[in-house]
């Protein structure tokens, strides 16, 4: 870049002057004050190397170097600001589009009053949303697929960054008829273990929690393997099998009796939820807002 023509403001209020006749009126223009203006043309001039206004006790006009770099300088002026204003254009788009990806749990439970806030915050943010298990959403995070992500797994993929937004808890449910539904007792871990369950495939980050929780014990094979949490509590309603599933998914099923929730004793069932995004970047506008939301419980 030329280095007198490195910065532009001063060839845009040199051609408010030709434009309005004088120094005070271009000065009015800008919102600045004349002495202002005065100092801004004097330092163009000074970096130009010749005098570009002509002052008088009548008033100021542009000399006659001051007219032809005036004429040059106009489609430069002109074009800069074409180029402000597609790049804020493109700022407004970006900010007015949101793309989150959802671990199950989230996308089904929490996130919609998530949302709701959201929309009340920036009504005209578009929000598009994918769903799938905790691996898969940290992959489209990765790959720049979406903007900021939720997700239920313990364990953190390289290349992100996590806050927590929210804690779950393993549910161990079976349906009312289930022989386990009478019982009195905990279920023992090295019970639930050998218990062949309907189960997320793998990948999900309520499988991947209770087999941490249940490390110290050798897991059965899944009965069922299921991607969605609406088939497995179908099919645990059916008294097919038990299932461990969050807390959140099943609060309504327990509530009205179809499913019952059984305690495991001596084991830590709890996780964490958490907003996802590169590392090396920042979460701002749309991002951060979700964010931040989620992190109040909306």
């Amino acid at each position: 870049m030329p280095s007198r023509v490195t910065e532009l403001a001063g060839f845009d209020l040199l051609l408010s002057v030709a434009r309005l006749g004088g120094i005070g009126a271009a000065a009015r223009a800008h919102g600045i004050s004349q002495p202002a203006a005065s100092a801004r043309i004097q330092q163009l001039e000074a970096r130009i190397g010749v005098a570009l206004v002509e002052r008088s006790p009548r008033g100021s006009r542009l000399s006659k170097a001051g007219g032809l770099v005036a004429d040059w300088a106009r489609p430069v002026v002109e074009a800069a600001a074409d180029l402000e204003a597609g790049i804020a254009a493109l700022r407004v788009e970006r900010d007015g589009q949101l793309r989150v990806a959802a671990s199950l749990t989230v996308a089904e439970y929490l996130l919609p009053k998530w949302l709701a806030a959201m929309h009340t915050l920036a009504p005209g943010t578009v929000v598009a949303l994918t769903s799938g298990n905790s691996a898969e959403v940290a992959q489209r995070v990765l790959t720049g697929d979406a903007d900021l992500g939720f997700i239920e797994g313990p364990e953190l993929p390289s290349g992100l960054r996590a806050e927590t937004v929210a804690t779950d808890e393993l549910r161990l449910v079976v349906a009312p008829g289930h022989p386990w539904a009478q019982r009195r007792r905990r279920t023992r871990p090295e019970e639930l273990a050998a218990t062949p369950l309907i189960a997320r495939e793998q990948g999900s980050g309520t499988r991947r929690a209770l087999e941490l929780a249940l490390s110290p014990h050798q897991l059965a094979e899944p009965l069922l393997e299921l991607s969605s949490t609406t088939a497995i509590k179908a099919a645990v309603m059916e008294g097919i099998a038990p299932a461990v599933l969050g807390a959140h998914t099943v609060a309504t099923e327990l509530a009205a009796g179809t499913l019952v929730g059984l305690e495991i004793s001596g084991t830590d069932l709890r996780r964490v939820l958490r907003v996802v995004w590169p590392v090396g970047q920042s979460l701002r506008g749309p991002a951060a807002d979700l964010a931040a939301i989620a992190a109040r419980g909306a």
